[in-house]
């Protein structure tokens, strides 16, 4: 450890809080040639004023010290033009506040807009030095007022975001406003490199080579093309273009144009193709076999259908202009360190103090807190426990001694930590936690350990920390980031309203993710407040973004340590090494695995995987480390050139990693993703906005791009972005101001439609909340309650419904009217709705109606989860060329615990088949689900073809269930479509967290494997089949193929482990997962273990026929309508 330099020998320029300010100013400048080095810039202000004779603007010429922060530089500019006496009406009357800094850069007009920004650091300084001017030159021009149309305009787009983005009522700082504004930059540049004509047809491609089950193609494929009321097939190469396609079509009706409507002074270049009855084009420089639509095709054996029409107009797609200038591109970033120190300069001439040169420990003033409504207990006593994190890792704790617990508790006390402010790592938060105990086992031991005057540092007073742990209850808390988000170190006071923890009997699902949220509760009325004090600073204090210099930083202590990291390592530690890297990323590190791993880490930057381990073996509260691992991730190039690993790169942006150039690092990585990757982890994505210190970040700049990229991504975006805003209140700043920079650039056309969907889910929930409070009843569904529906829905039909609207969960379905006489309530608790759509698009071919179930109640983010993980673990198993027929069916959230389900047609639960041919014995009977499948099918070929269809998804969702630890299964959310295909809904359970009945887990068996199931294959008891042989050998190759990407698994449901989900709420959670994929054995081991799970479910199949019995007799869920279409 080094040791602290005491406050007597320590340089009192330095220390600049504000006791010190006198003795401060009696001290002798420096005069070394330090103070020459701050840089004089000629800048040109032209002024809002004119001349009265030349009736030219006013200019001031005006020398700016580089040092100056922008607020001087405006009040210098003010105090020389009111000096001149120019104008004296306007700058007399007006503050310089009154007015805005802009500048021109390659034709865009830029703001200079943060007031606390050091001069010298702008964009525009480095800009006219690389133009090789002489003298800059600014504009003054009075802050423009908003026009009524913006205000409008703002107004409309708060309504689809669901939040007022313009209200600043509960900030402690300008975060959201300055973020707004920077967001702008990223948007701008999207929008002018966007390809108006492919964002507004927005292809859908995979990158995914075409799987080995699909290689019967290879060759030609048959489309056909329709026009008007005929069509056309034509055969074309799966390597051909649509470009391509389009010549063979207009080749082969050379002689037939009129008879398809198709004019003679027209070519293929005034068309294009689209998927019929799908607002999905075919379009681009792509193979038609790279088209997701295409390929679903081929997958179910169907015939393409394709319609023949003109381009869409991308003028549609027309975005508002903008009010705002652009912010300078430098906006919010510090100087070096050598920019703001103030060694060996004249400190007179110092306006922003560098926070590396701040010794002194870190400490804050706990004035007191004011308790809204004190518990009914009046023997409790209170204490605050203040810790500072960086990520996951504790940097250093105190806390306060313990008082009795009244209406207002005030301390008035100094709690000083264990770190230096110079050591506070960007992103370090101030964690404030107020918690009560029983005054005898607090009053005991908690005064001795933690004194007034600041208390002990960490690791310190431990008997009175694990009286804590079993004795104390955690009430409210609340974060502070101790560097803001322009790198200024926080000064003065604050009071923070606070978040209350959950009480045992309400939802606490979140609040990992919410104890990490720097937002203060809105409701201020009725939250806990606690007061702070941090030292005032003569100056603002900037983190610095670097040292200058090719060893900057690098005491003797850390050079030393940088060639100590270079040495080779020796073969014994090498094996230790790669057991440590091997791991999984649950796997702890120990101590001596984090030193390890630092000693070395220039062996570690030679491998990509050992990434993660070795950014969490960092000392992030030592500024030497910080800046060292900053240095390391610049020079590798390691990283750049490796082969994408999503997991990898995900890894990095959960809870554990808040370092923006870890985050950067990450997210770079990820820009190479084709759109299909990106949607498949857009909502993990999402969520990991959560972990992000600021609002912004690399992380929402890039999902912003996507979503200005792919209206698909965009509108996924929407909505993932919408639910979190209604549901999280700890977090909704932070998404709506994302969310309104994506609304901003999406265009008409995408605003229209989000307007649309926003008015029909808002309708549907006022409907199901009536019939809900109509009908008390737990499972009776009454005729009148139906009637009552219909009649409520006639009238929203007829009352300006919208006529037509995308699906939310499929936006290249388009739904058009009700279709009334068939829509019902469902026989559940929370009263969900049955519809029916028609389908909007004239030019579909199929007669099926849009089944949408629209519930308001539950919370579908869990759901929607699992079926994100399945659409993976498929993608995983195409990649081994296993189709193993999952159907992930369409789940949104929409908003708090409201959502749409797709209503999969020509499906129905087993429970239905069962009870529908004996009533509850059917649960006993083996072969009432073979003969309905061959009732169903029309001839042997077809049965037979069912049946290897539900061989083959049987055994994907018995592998998928399995090692999500998918609960509660129960033969009315398992379901069967007529062609065979089996597929299992409702994830209310999730590893592992089974019902219980009666005392007794429901799950007695590791997936459902029922004799019927193995009926339909051809055996029974322990005989075997062909069916049965290959259902083992698929289910063998799905469990081999997940377990190659246990950490992909593992990463993406640990990053759930903090968002919200109910299921979720601890490490051990996880551990089911590596426990289900036998993490850490053999391939032989693993395939072992699995035919072992078969056999044990073959043994206990009549125990789950059992459990079906009881569901049927008892209605233990809900009746047998629950999804049957």
């Amino acid at each position: 450890m080094e040791q602290q330099v005491s406050d007597e020998e320590e340089p009192q320029p330095v220390v600049l809080r504000e006791e010190n300010r006198r003795r401060r100013r009696k001290m002798k400048a420096f005069t070394s040639t330090f103070s020459v080095a701050m840089d004089q810039i000629a800048i040109e202000f032209v002024l809002p004023t004119t001349t009265k004779s030349s009736r030219s603007p006013d200019t001031l010429l005006l020398e700016v010290a580089g040092n100056w922060t922008v607020e001087q530089v405006k009040a210098q500019v003010w105090l020389r033009v009111v000096a001149t006496n120019l104008c004296p009406e306007f700058y007399q009357k007006y503050s310089p506040d009154h007015c805005i800094l802009l500048y021109q850069k390659k034709g865009n007009w830029c703001e200079i807009y943060d007031k606390h920004q050091v001069f010298q650091t702008l964009d525009c300084i480095r800009y006219w030095k690389a133009l090789k001017k002489d003298v800059g030159k600014i504009h003054l021009t009075c802050r423009p007022q908003p026009s009524e149309e913006s205000t409008q305009y703002q107004r409309y787009l708060n309504y689809l975001i669901g939040y007022d983005v313009t209200d600043v009522s509960n900030v402690h700082d300008d975060e959201l406003e300055f973020t707004r504004r920077k967001l702008l930059t990223p948007r701008k540049i999207e929008l002018a490199d966007r390809d108006p004509k492919l964002y507004s047809m927005d292809p859908w491609i995979t990158s995914k080579h075409l799987p080995e089950y699909l290689l019967f193609c290879i060759g030609h494929i048959l489309l056909v093309i329709h026009r008007n009321k005929a069509s056309q097939t034509i055969k074309v190469s799966i390597d051909d273009t649509p470009v391509q396609a389009l010549q063979t079509f207009f080749t082969k009706i050379s002689n037939k144009r009129a008879l398809l409507g198709v004019p003679e002074d027209v070519c293929e270049a005034d068309y294009v193709l689209r998927v019929c009855g799908r607002e999905e084009y075919i379009y681009g420089n792509h193979p038609v076999r790279d088209f997701h639509w295409v390929r679903q095709c081929l997958k179910n054996g169907e015939e393409i259908h394709l319609v023949l029409e003109s381009a869409p107009n991308p003028g549609q797609d027309l975005v508002q202009k903008e009010d705002w200038a652009q912010v300078d591109d430098c906006t919010g970033v510090a100087g070096t360190h050598e920019q703001l120190t103030i060694d060996e300069k004249d400190h007179e001439r110092v306006f922003t103090i560098s926070l590396w040169d701040c010794h002194r420990k870190f400490r804050f003033k706990v004035l007191g807190i004011d308790i809204p409504a004190l518990p009914r207990n009046p023997e409790l006593i209170v204490y605050v426990e203040a810790s500072i994190f960086h990520g996951q890792q504790l940097l250093a704790q105190e806390r306060t001694s313990s008082k009795a617990f009244t209406e207002e508790v005030l301390w008035n006390t100094w709690l000083e930590f264990n770190i230096r402010i110079r050591d506070l790592p960007k992103g370090a938060r101030l964690s404030l936690q107020v918690s009560c105990g029983k005054a005898q086992t607090q009053i005991s031991k908690g005064t001795s350990s933690y004194q007034d005057n600041g208390g002990s540092p960490v690791g310190g007073g431990s008997g009175n920390h694990d009286c804590n742990k079993t004795k104390s209850r955690l009430l409210y808390y609340v974060n502070l980031l101790l560097v803001d988000h322009r790198s200024l170190l926080r000064q003065g006071e604050f009071i923070l309203h606070m978040w209350k923890m959950p009480e045992k009997t309400e939802d606490n699902s979140s609040v990992n993710a919410d104890k990490l949220t720097s937002a203060t509760n809105p409701d201020k009325a009725s939250s806990m407040a606690v007061a702070i004090l941090l030292d005032k600073y003569c100056y603002p204090v900037a983190l610095p973004k670097s040292r200058e210099g090719k060893e900057a930083g690098g005491e003797g202590r850390e050079a030393e340590g940088g060639e100590r990291g270079q040495r080779e390592m020796p073969n014994h530690l090498r094996k230790q090494f790669e057991a440590i890297v091997e791991t999984d990323p649950l796997h702890p590190l120990s101590q001596e695995d984090k030193e390890l791993l630092w000693h070395f880490r220039e062996e570690c930057m030679r491998h990509p995987r050992a990434y993660p381990k070795l950014l969490g073996s960092v000392r992030w509260g030592r500024q030497e480390a910080v800046l060292a691992t900053h240095r390391l991730l610049e020079r590798s190039s390691v990283w750049d050139r490796s082969v994408l690993d999503v997991g990898l790169a995900m890894q990095l942006l959960d809870c554990h990693y808040s370092d923006a150039h870890v985050r950067s690092m990450a997210v770079r990585k990820l820009e190479t993703l084709g759109d299909d990757d990106v949607l498949r982890y857009l909502l993990q994505l999402v969520q990991a906005v959560k972990f992000e210190p600021y609002h912004d970040s690399a992380l929402a700049r890039f999902l912003l791009k996507r979503a200005l990229r792919s209206k698909r991504i965009g509108h996924f975006l929407f909505w993932f972005l919408r639910s979190e805003i209604a549901q999280s209140m700890h977090y909704q700043q932070r998404y709506a101001v994302l969310l309104e920079a994506y609304l901003r650039g999406c265009g008409e056309d995408m605003l229209q439609d989000f307007r649309r969907q926003v008015e029909m889910t808002e309708a549907l929930q006022k409907v199901t909340r009536e019939i809900k409070a109509m009908s008390a009843e737990k499972y009776d569904v009454s005729a009148q309650v139906v009637f009552q529906l219909r009649q409520k829905l006639e009238n929203l039909q007829t009352s300006g419904l919208p006529e037509s609207f995308r699906v939310p969960y499929d936006p290249g379905l388009r739904a058009g009217a009700l279709v009334v006489k068939q829509c019902k309530v469902m026989a559940s608790k929370k009263r969900p709705l049955w519809l029916q759509f028609k389908r909007a698009d004239p030019t579909t071919l199929s007669s099926d109606t849009i089944g949408v179930i629209f519930k308001d109640g539950d919370d579908l983010r869990q759901d929607m989860l699992i079926l994100q993980i399945l659409l993976i673990m498929e993608s995983i198993w195409e990649e081994e060329s296993l189709d193993l027929s999952l159907l992930p069916y369409g789940c949104i959230s929409t908003g708090n615990k409201i959502g749409m389900i797709e209503i999969v047609k020509d499906a129905t639960t087993i429970a239905n088949i069962q009870q529908s041919v004996v009533g509850s014995t059917g649960a006993f009977k083996d072969e009432i689900l073979n003969q309905w499948l061959r009732d169903k099918c029309v001839s042997e070929e077809k049965f037979q073809q069912a049946v290897e269809r539900f061989v083959f998804s049987c055994g994907g969702y018995c592998v998928a269930t399995y090692v999500l630890g998918v609960g509660d299964r129960h033969n009315d959310n398992i379901m069967i479509t007529e062609s065979g295909n089996l597929f299992h809904i409702d994830f209310g359970h999730i590893l592992g967290n089974y019902k219980s009945f009666l005392g007794i887990s429901k799950e007695r068996v590791p997936f459902v494997l029922t004799p019927d199931f193995l009926y339909v294959m051809g055996t029974s008891g322990k005989k075997s089949s062909p069916h049965f042989q290959k259902f083992q050998d698929v289910c063998v190759r799905a469990y081999l193929a997940l377990r190659h990407h246990t950490n992909l698994l593992v990463i993406l449901f640990s990053m759930m482990l903090m968002t919200g989900m109910p299921q979720l709420t601890s490490k051990e959670d996880i551990e089911y997962i590596r426990e289900a994929l036998t993490v850490g054995r053999t391939e032989e081991e693993a395939q072992r273990h699995l035919l072992d799970q078969i056999e044990i479910c073959r043994d206990k199949g009549w125990t789950v026929q059992f459990n079906w019995f009881l569901h049927l007799v008892l209605g233990i869920k809900q009746g047998v309508d629950k999804r049957s279409a």
